[in-house]
């Protein structure tokens, strides 16, 4: 659901560190905690490997120590910020299946962007590549979801103008949701830009909020960590 993703679909390059969406409930639990056995993953931080503090929306990191995964570093989550809960996501994911036959399941792109959408610079010039990615595969016989998606989501003044210019109809109607489509008729890409610099910010702020009352939680866990 991260930089491993990005990977995947070619908006990065590579990601130290491996992000996997699990589904939480015993079952589930019992097999994650059976494969990080096999890591030879032990926790690195706070909070607690707990399917509560999970279900809160913390996220529980490892390093490995299994030959091949050496100091590789995973992280765990339940849920994500504003997203749908874990059968949905399940249900419209990506599956990339290798030259052994390995599958490998990645949030479909839309969702993908959704969860990349944080209080941290890095991620934003990849959410700009996934939709410009996602918009050159399917553009020439796009579904009305794709055109949803990408008025919505595209991230650079050129690109809003040509799907204003070829969607008009769907962008005036999406206007309401997201006013800067109607900058695209004027092709003001200057003031496009700096409405879309007004986005991230009001969208890093949001993350912010989110996170707060668990990072408060994870500093009550980290007293209670070094307490004797």
């Amino acid at each position: 659901m991260g930089g491993q993703a990005c990977v995947f679909y070619g908006a990065a390059q590579v990601s130290k560190d491996i992000d996997f969406l699990v589904l939480a409930d015993q079952e589930n639990f019992i097999r994650l905690e059976a494969a990080l056995a096999t890591l030879q993953a032990s926790r690195i931080a706070v909070p607690p490997f707990d399917p509560a503090a999970l279900e809160r929306g913390h996220a529980v990191h490892f390093r490995c120590r299994a030959p091949g995964a050496e100091g590789l570093r995973v992280d765990v989550m339940t849920r994500l910020r504003e997203m749908p809960a874990f059968h949905v996501l399940w249900d419209r994911r990506t599956t990339f299946v290798d030259d052994h036959d390995t599958e490998y399941h990645l949030l479909c792109i839309p969702d993908l962007v959704r969860a990349k959408k944080t209080q941290r610079s890095k991620d934003w010039p990849m959410i700009e590549l996934l939709v410009t990615i996602h918009n050159r595969e399917h553009g020439a016989l796009p579904t009305d979801a794709h055109i949803d998606f990408w008025l919505c989501e595209a991230r650079t003044p050129e690109l809003l103008v040509e799907l204003c210019a070829r969607f008009p109809d769907r962008a005036h109607e999406l206007q309401a949701s997201r006013p800067l489509l109607q900058l695209t008729s004027e092709r003001s890409l200057d003031e496009l830009r700096a409405a879309l610099d007004a986005e991230v910010r009001s969208e890093q702020s949001r993350d912010r909020v989110y996170w707060e009352p668990l990072r408060r939680e994870l500093e009550q866990f980290r007293r209670e960590h070094r307490e004797p």
